[in-house]
């Protein structure tokens, strides 16, 4: 694996290591996987403990530490999508027998940083803070729809046996073709692609340059729309309503969109 300079890019190396599949290594297999020297990544390693990011007993490896919860608290309590997004991922779940979801978009990754629930036992796939896949599902398209071509492209390129597997399209071209028509409708709707059984309806919130930055969902059993006499389009055109209110929300606390390390908002123009 290759890595770049600098000990900052060195210590997010280390720190990415740890997924689902693997919670916990040891200092000879962080060496193998990072190409570090032993004093290099023993540094690394004292430093990420101290401040709490990493921990580890004695005779085994090293896992994720403390101040990652810390983190995740002080996320709940600070990210402006949350607090706005909270009172409507609540409505959708008080309206319809579903998991309401608002998800955040960033890097390559979706993460749930929501959630409200209102049946029992409810079937879900990815609880708040497990990654989801960026090929499958109505929240990954309702995010990609509104990217921009040229974010759209290697994603799709990347992920096109998953895209022809679900019968979005065989060529990169045709995938753009079935993203246009979502984001000219405002919402994706995916049946079974995560869950088995439950219909995913999903819309994009975009930050004050119009790019998606999150996406609001509800995950509904196909049996419950049909016992309730709900329809798809119905609840679709509901949950659009409820992320562009957040978007709407988000853009007035946003008073100069050109002060930001992201994107420039003109690039949104290049969307397909």
């Amino acid at each position: 694996m290759s890595v770049s300079s600098g000990s900052g890019e060195r210590l997010f190396a280390i720190l990415d290591l740890f997924t689902e599949d693997r919670l916990e290594w040891t200092p000879q297999e962080i060496m193998a996987e990072l190409g570090y020297t032993r004093p290099t990544l023993y540094r690394y390693l004292r430093t990420l403990k101290d401040a709490g990011f990493l921990t580890s007993l004695p005779g085994r490896g090293f896992t994720l530490g403390p101040r990652v919860v810390e983190l995740d608290f002080l996320v709940r309590r600070s990210d402006p999508v949350v607090e706005i997004g909270r009172d409507q991922v609540d409505a959708l779940a008080n309206r319809y027998p579903c998991s309401s979801l608002l998800v955040r978009y960033y890097g390559k990754k979706l993460l749930c940083v929501h959630s409200a629930c209102s049946i029992p036992d409810p079937r879900s796939s990815y609880p708040r803070g497990r990654p989801m896949p960026l090929a499958r599902g109505a929240i990954s398209r309702a995010i990609l729809a509104n990217l921009p071509r040229r974010q759209q492209k290697p994603i799709i390129t990347e992920a096109l046996e998953d895209f022809a597997e679900i019968g979005i399209g065989s060529t990169v071209e045709d995938v753009l073709d079935s993203l246009r028509a979502i984001r000219r409708r405002g919402y994706s709707i995916a049946h079974g692609e995560v869950t088995p059984g439950v219909v995913g309806i999903a819309a994009p919130v975009f930050d004050s340059g119009r790019l998606p930055i999150a996406a609001l969902c509800v995950t509904i059993e196909a049996t419950a729309l049909e016992a309730q006499g709900l329809s798809e389009a119905t609840v679709a055109e509901n949950v659009r309503e409820a992320a562009a209110e957040i978007s709407f929300e988000l853009a007035e606390l946003q008073h100069d969109p050109t002060e930001t390390i992201d994107q420039n908002p003109a690039e949104a123009g290049e969307t397909a």
